[in-house]
């Protein structure tokens, strides 16, 4: 780790342990030159790499201070799922949530999956798309290759190798979006009634891969700052016959944290004591507040059992249907599966992506939507402490779009989504990113969109509502 690395994290230590609190002005970089002994140059990275986790703030001619909102935002509790393989169960609760999305000019969603489709740096690619759909050739119109079109995995090199993921464009196969990556890479690993351990609250697409498939999930304790427990995934490894780790360790879907790298590392031994594959999820891992974007697990993967999944549904669009799978080991099995699957994926969308990615668009696009969504997290954030009881857990994601918020004991999140359905409002409830149905008292929100006046208005409705079902369970208790 480099020393301007070091000397962030104990920064970001300080601040998590409560010696520097929201609002606090930080030492100067000549008082942490003299107190690390360090060059100017390195303590003036070591903020600036803060500054990109949404942590610090430069005021001029003030100096550096503790964003308001780090400290203010309390954290969630340390998740307590059940400590056995359970089947996976909500498939109706996601069924509508999936539904929604064709309404949403009637219902404003709060608690989506979807990136801001609106952003000004997605016009190249809207630009490229027509233009490769109307001068599509022959070949462009024919089945591609079943790993996918060369242009777009050579790409997809060179996005992951700044993540520390060295790869060949051999080593990847281009998927129908990140969702058939994750499918194809558990079945590839598993058969009915197997056990698959994941962190916990988990995606609930991948909740519903393990139902489809007669699989059990085992759901792991994890921290809303640092990811899974490693102490209660090694008694489950000890315990049960997991066949595969499930994880999204950057950028986590719903909780936002990013895993400390050491932990990672520990993650990886772990897995490789135990003889059990890793599956990466990466789909949120390029929008990362931190600069450099943090390294992925299969950036330490010696041994090829990390099956590394992302796509592009989370930074550019949805609807193009594009994802991918580095499967390591696991090459052939995974290449097999993709082609009872779906065989090839859509041509000429992943060309147009490929293009995007060679003109530096996506590039542009990345470093831009970025800084807004972590601009719009802690807008989000003081509405949700403004508009919600001040019992309410908030979670402080480091990248993407997505907010996880604990409400008040006894609060069901699924009573309050009927509750708002005469506003025409809903959110993802809890219970949707568990096997069993836990996690009804949380929430997730999104803040991809902008956050106008309508937003602000929903969320203080949310609250509302929040507070009435607090003030009638205190009054039925009284």
């Amino acid at each position: 780790m480099t020393r301007y690395a070091q000397l962030a994290d104990e920064l970001h230590r300080r601040i998590d342990g409560g010696i520097y609190r929201g609002g606090d002005r930080l030492p100067s970089i000549r008082a942490l030159c003299r107190e690390f002994a360090v060059s100017i140059s390195t303590a003036q990275t070591a903020y600036a790499r803060l500054e990109d986790a949404g942590l610090v703030e430069a005021r001029p001619k003030s100096g550096f201070f503790v964003r308001s909102s780090q400290a203010s935002a309390s954290l969630p509790a340390v998740t307590r799922p059940a400590q056995r393989p359970l089947d996976v169960s909500r498939w109706e609760q996601v069924l509508e949530l999936v539904e929604r999305h064709s309404l949403e000019d009637q219902i404003l969603l709060l608690g989506s999956g979807i990136p801001d489709l609106a952003s000004k740096t997605l016009k190249p690619l809207h630009r490229l798309l027509a233009e490769r759909y109307r001068h599509a050739n022959g070949q462009d119109l024919n089945y591609d290759a079943l790993a996918g079109s060369p242009a777009l995995r050579q790409q997809i090199v060179r996005l992951m190798a700044a993540a520390g993921s060295l790869l060949h464009p051999d080593d990847v196969l281009v998927t129908t979006g990140c969702q058939e990556a994750l499918s194809i890479a558990i079945r590839t690993l598993t058969a009915p009634g197997d056990v698959v351990a994941v962190d916990s609250p988990s995606f609930y697409g991948t909740m519903q891969i393990l139902q489809a498939n007669g699989l059990k999930a085992l759901e792991i304790p994890t921290d809303p700052r640092t990811g899974i427990s490693l102490e209660a995934l090694e008694l489950a490894l000890e315990q049960w016959p997991i066949r595969a780790i499930q994880i999204t360790p950057t950028c986590n879907n719903p909780l936002g944290h990013t895993m400390p790298e050491p932990r990672k590392r520990a993650l990886l031994a772990l897995a490789q004591r135990f003889d059990v594959a890793i599956i990466e999820d990466d789909i949120y891992g390029e929008l990362a507040f931190e600069t450099p974007r943090p390294r992925t697990l299969k950036a330490f993967d010696d041994d090829g059992r990390v099956l590394l999944c992302s796509g592009f549904s989370k930074t550019l669009m949805p609807g193009l249907r594009v994802g991918w799978i580095a499967p390591g080991r696991y090459r052939d099995r995974v290449q097999h599966m993709k082609y009872v699957s779906t065989g090839a994926s859509a041509t000429l969308p992943q060309l147009a992506i490929a293009d995007f990615i060679a003109k530096g668009h996506h590039e542009r696009h990345v470093r831009a939507v970025v800084a807004q969504y972590r601009r719009q997290r802690d807008q989000m954030i003081d509405w949700v402490r403004r508009y919600f009881p001040v019992d309410t857990g908030i979670s402080y994601p480091q990248g993407g779009f997505v907010l996880w918020l604990e409400l008040p004991v006894g609060i069901d999140s699924l009573r309050l989504n009927e509750r708002l359905t005469p506003a025409r409002l809903r959110i993802a409830p809890g219970a949707l990113f568990s096997a069993s149905g836990k996690y009804r008292e949380c929430l997730r929100l999104n803040y991809a969109g902008a956050m106008t006046p309508t937003i602000e208005a929903a969320l203080r409705r949310v609250g509302e509502e929040v507070a009435r079902l607090k003030d009638e369970q205190d009054a039925l208790a009284g």
